[in-house]
């Protein structure tokens, strides 16, 4: 099973949905497939600059090291030096704090992952898991 677009594409929109509801600031979603590729992301009306990236970042830096970004700033604070060098080996696409979530199947397989930024790191992560959630999909923020 792959992560289509029509998925992807409801995950932004939720994602969207629930950060208005829930009144963030506006907010960038990126969704990856398995890969790595980008499906797709929208940026919402006064999300600031080069939030883009660090939403992508986000969720790539889950899919490359196989757990949400939450895991990897607990791991970034146990072992620094390992998270700057995994950055580095990455390009500097591994943004080591909460928002970015992987999306698993029923079956529990990698279907890819959602990177939010915009608003604390918390809600972020919170607006990526619902959304997921909401498409019938389960996220794996740890």
């Amino acid at each position: 099973m792959s992560l289509d677009l029509a998925t992807a594409q409801s995950i932004v929109a939720e994602a969207l949905s629930v950060g208005q509801q829930d009144g963030f600031k506006p907010l960038t979603v990126v969704v990856l497939d398995s890969g790595g590729h980008l499906i797709a992301a929208a940026r919402q009306d006064g999300a600031s600059n080069n939030r883009f990236e660090i939403a992508h970042g986000k969720a790539y830096g889950a899919l490359a090291l196989g757990m949400g970004s939450r895991a990897l700033m607990e791991r970034a604070e146990q072992q620094a030096y390992f998270i700057s060098a995994a950055t580095a080996a990455l390009g500097g696409r591994l943004i080591p704090v909460p928002g970015g979530v992987l999306v698993r199947g029923n079956d529990g397989g990698l279907l890819g992952a959602v990177g939010i930024s915009g608003d604390s790191s918390d809600n972020d992560e919170t607006a990526a898991s619902k959304a997921i959630q909401t498409a019938g999909l389960t996220a794996q923020v740890a």
